[in-house]
């Protein structure tokens, strides 16, 4: 049997073209994984006025029934106050009841920020925790080729920015201090789970699933992921088609876990996802470089190191998906 010839390369390529069916399917399997697999009879939902959130609480919503989701908001101190007005929309707009449960003591009693304020100062000895906002970033252009090197970024009341790159030590220890963020989260999130005989409802996306942009054990950690093997632009179709509010839709995707603005690009993948995701189809399914870079305006050396960059990311983040050894 002679096989179907392989669609040319376009910026179209991973649109959802039949999104009523799509949607469909994937309430469908959500239902029965939740019901009859996992043998619960309801959902929880972190929200945090993100689109991915924003697309499981939607699913939910439509798979067990407003009456059967419970949304939960898991602020901290350096959330951003956008964050609980959005998730309050969000579950306005579907029925669903909400809890709000703030984690910061909860991250205090496990030396949450001191950790990370202590490996902050070690590289930037005026950092005023009190005043000044930081975050880590990856400021490497993706199609050179250059392994990620963190820098820590410090910004001063006055607007004044002290960058520096990180030392794998003090990388480490911010990382590991801000991942109790996740793991917390997680942890409440399965209190009220068992507590309502209810299923965790993960939120990942494709990229976040593939290249390791997750907490081990934190967000990480669910009973479902219906949009796990989804790209980031399908999820914002299913955000449009299942009626997310705009605001949530417009809104620049963010980590919300440093106490300075930082965009998930800035943070981790180094391009904005429209590109990342095209590029990422192409390379996944062993699309000639120079094909795809004709179609992104890109040179072909320029798609080969982002396909060099896109392995790498796979290879060093392996650990995380790894399941318990026995």
């Amino acid at each position: 049997m002679k096989s179907e010839a392989r669609k040319p390369f376009s910026k179209d390529i991973i649109h959802i073209e039949n999104i009523d069916q799509v949607c469909n399917d994937i309430i469908a399997k959500l239902k029965m994984d939740v019901t009859k697999n996992l043998q619960r009879r309801g959902a929880i939902v972190g929200i945090s006025g993100g689109i991915d959130s924003s697309v499981c609480l939607a699913l939910s919503a439509k798979a067990f029934g407003s009456k059967n989701v419970l949304g939960i908001m898991l602020p901290e101190q350096d959330s951003s106050d956008d964050s609980r007005h959005l998730a309050e929309k969000l579950a306005a707009t579907y029925g669903v009841s909400t809890l709000i449960e703030d984690i910061t003591k909860a991250l205090d009693g496990f030396g949450c920020y001191e950790r990370r304020d202590e490996a902050i100062l070690r590289v930037i000895p005026d950092f005023d925790k009190k005043v000044d906002k930081a975050k880590i970033e990856i400021k490497q252009n993706i199609a050179e080729n250059i392994p990620a090197i963190f820098s820590i970024t410090v910004i001063k009341p006055n607007g004044d920015v002290v960058s520096k790159l990180l030392p794998a030590r003090e990388y480490l220890q911010i990382v590991a201090s801000t991942n109790f963020k996740q793991r917390s989260r997680m942890s409440m999130l399965y209190y009220h789970a068992e507590r309502m005989h209810y299923a965790v409802i993960g939120t990942p996306n494709k990229h976040e699933v593939e290249q390791g942009f997750f907490v081990k054990y934190g967000d990480g950690g669910a009973d479902v992921m219906p949009i796990g093997h989804f790209y980031k632009t399908q999820v914002y179709q299913l955000a449009k088609h299942l009626g997310v509010p705009q605001e949530i839709i417009d809104r620049t995707p963010t980590t919300d876990t440093y106490t300075a603005e930082q965009s998930q690009e800035d943070f981790f993948y180094q391009m904005p996802f429209e590109s990342m995701d095209l590029i990422w189809y192409g390379w996944e399914n062993n699309y000639p470089a120079e094909e795809v870079g004709k179609v992104m305006g890109k040179t072909t050396k320029e798609i080969e190191n982002i396909y060099k960059s896109f392995e790498r990311k796979r290879k060093t983040t392996e650990y995380l998906r790894m399941k318990p050894i026995f």
